[in-house]
């Protein structure tokens, strides 16, 4: 096994618990100034102190704790301390997705048809919301306004709207502490809620973070519509380690009076989902492949894909139906809107090519057991269609989480299996979610809740390469500290320079933060 080391403590600008301290303290002193006085890269430094440190959630999973009905109780107190109510939340008409996979894509289905239709129907709607996670590159690509991000500005803006008005208020001071803050992804929920209503949007779009039941998302009582993506094993602390126990809390979105759907579930997953239905007195449709699909281009052209296609219409369709009253869905077929806000949408980190000189670049952000498997064949299928000579080339990652090292054998055995001649990747690459050789994260990508020590050691990684070197002892195993170091390296391991059409065929997968940073790099963008 080739490993390539050297020592990166000095790159990792990791904030400690006194310094997030020091940063909170900061912008609590300026609390009294214009929002406009503070920057976009303020409100990221005053982000990042809202993190959970490493020690803190190592010391919870221990003890045990993990989020209740409490932690939507205390959403609902923050909303009431910066002025609103479940109430005030209807006017949003909340399309709120859940799942353990497409959800994301799912999301962006439905934001692209009902732009579509905004686009020859004027005002219908008038504005589209879109909340997701996590980033690629910028925190802002979170909280997204007729599919793009708020600006630098607006965000700095909203983002200290709100922490101003956390600080100043005292409502709900039984349920939360006084000044207190949520959690970082908790905040931005929070401040996505501010955004949509002070811009007048009319429909939004909520993929939850984890889970469902008790995600930050769930404090909207009355959303336009819910649906479920495909299920599977994903956070197993947190939501459990079987499918039923996923499903019951991915379950939690659905809310009595509103309708909901979901996709073909594995049957343990399904039957959970419809008895708690039943619970809650939720209409759930269990939808099969959309007819109307016939003919129109999918991408990538796949069972999973249409199945998210498929959810992601019956959601835009019961949006515009109460947006507009004289909306009717086709029966025969879909609107040329619809079809093409399928065949145009753009999600990027998942199963996307960017081809240049040296290499052809494949990036998909799956990261669980059946997801990492379709990126394997995905990949392989896009070798062989375009006909590309060059190494096979890996570039993986998933900090933190130590069951990931069992999700390497599907890939590995998936991408054999699939290529016509049985081979695997001729070089795997294993680094850390570091961005930059030289000034380490970039301030967006800072991230608390990881050992730091795992980091700067490479351990994680090194648990990765002794698996694939079991798994496929012919494959060249690095370890190299951080991405744009890992892309550097994969650019120049094309075997034969002398032949033209080399080219290195690579497959940068694991973690959507692993892909976020490779698409800076890539493309040198401060957001996507």
């Amino acid at each position: 096994m080739h490993h390539v080391l050297r020592p990166i403590a000095s790159r990792l600008p990791l904030v400690s618990p006194l310094r997030s301290l020091t940063i909170t303290n900061y912008f609590t002193s300026k609390r009294t100034m214009t929002s406009n006085a503070r920057t976009y890269n303020d409100a990221i430094d005053a982000l990042n102190s809202l993190q959970t440190p490493f020690a803190v959630i190592e010391a919870r999973r221990k003890a045990g704790i993990r989020p209740d009905a409490h932690s939507v109780k205390e959403m609902r107190a923050y909303l009431a301390r910066i002025g609103y109510s479940s109430q005030d939340l209807d006017r949003l008409n909340i399309v709120h997705v859940a799942g353990t996979k497409g959800k994301g894509s799912t999301c962006a289905f439905v934001d692209s048809l009902l732009t579509r239709h905004q686009r020859t129907h004027p005002g219908i709607p008038k504005r589209i919301g879109l909340f997701t996670s996590p980033h690629l590159i910028a925190v802002r690509e979170r909280i997204r306004i007729d599919s793009k991000p708020i600006s630098e500005e607006q965000f700095a803006r909203y983002f200290f709207d709100v922490w101003d008005r956390l600080e100043a208020s005292d409502v709900a001071k039984d349920e939360v502490a006084l000044g207190s803050k949520p959690i970082y992804a908790r905040y931005l929920t929070l401040m996505s809620y501010h955004v949509y209503l002070s811009e007048g949007v009319d429909v939004a779009i909520y993929e939850t973070g984890i889970g469902g039941e008790y995600d930050a998302t769930n404090v909207v009582d009355r959303p336009v519509a819910s649906g479920i993506s495909t299920l599977g094993i994903d956070h197993v602390f947190v939501l459990g380690d079987t499918v039923d126990k996923i499903a019951w809390h991915k379950a939690g979105i659905m809310k009595t009076g509103s309708p909901a759907f979901t996709i073909e579930q594995v049957p343990s997953a399904a039957q959970v989902l419809m008895d708690r239905a039943v619970e809650k007195g939720v209409d759930l449709k269990i939808l099969e492949l959309d007819p109307r699909l016939q003919g129109v281009k999918i991408r990538p052209d796949a069972v999973f894909q249409k199945k998210n296609a498929t959810l992601a219409i019956a959601l835009a369709e019961t949006a515009l139906k109460k947006l507009d009253p004289s909306f009717k869905p086709r029966v025969e077929s879909l609107s040329p809107e619809f079809v093409e806000g399928l065949e145009q949408v753009v999600w990027r980190g998942r199963c996307e090519v960017k081809e240049e000189e040296q290499a052809v670049w494949h990036l998909d952000g799956a990261h669980t057991v059946d997801s990492l498997k379709v990126a394997g064949r995905w990949f392989v299928d896009e070798c062989v269609k375009k006909g590309k000579n060059g190494p096979k080339v890996l570039i993986f990652n998933q900090q933190g989480r130590s069951e990931a090292v069992d999700f390497l054998d599907g890939l590995c055995n998936t991408v054999k299996s699939a290529d016509p001649e049985g081979t695997g990747f001729s070089h795997v690459i294993f680094c850390t979610n570091v961005t930059y050789a030289k000034t380490g994260y970039k301030k967006d990508f800072v991230n608390h809740q990881y050992n730091p020590k795992d980091i700067e050691n490479m351990t994680q990684q090194r648990v990765f390469a002794e698996r694939w070197s079991t798994l496929d002892p012919s494959a060249n195993v690095m370890l190299i500290p951080t991405i744009e170091e890992a892309i550097n390296k994969a650019r120049n391991l094309v075997e034969d320079p002398t032949e033209g059409d080399q080219k290195v065929q690579a497959l940068i997968t694991g973690s959507l933060h692993l892909v976020g940073g490779a698409l800076g790099i890539l493309e040198k963008a401060d957001a996507l």
